[in-house]
C-alpha cells in the first residue's frame, strides 16, 4: 500500500528534477540548485514513506504470526 509520504516525495523529486533541468537549459544556477535541493528533499520523504510502510507491513505480518 501507498502512503501519503511515497506519493508526495516522488512528485517533489520530480518536480526539482523538472526545475533543475530548467535552470540548466535557460543558464539560471539558482533555479539549477533550488531543483537540487528539492529533488533531495522529496527522495528523502519518499524515503521515509517507504521506511514507515515498511514497518507498518512488518508489524502486520508479525501480529498475524502470533495469532
Amino acid at each position: 500500500m501507498i502512503n501519503k509520504d511515497q506519493v508526495e516525495g516522488r512528485v517533489k523529486e520530480a518536480a526539482g528534477k523538472v526545475q533543475e533541468v530548467a535552470g540548466k537549459a535557460v543558464g539560471n544556477t539558482t533555479q539549477q540548485v533550488k531543483g537540487a535541493v528539492n529533488q533531495a528533499a522529496g527522495a528523502a520523504q519518499a524515503k521515509y514513506g517507504d521506511v514507515k510502510n515498511d514497518v507498518k507491513k512488518d508489524m502486520n505480518d508479525n501480529s498475524r504470526q502470533n495469532r
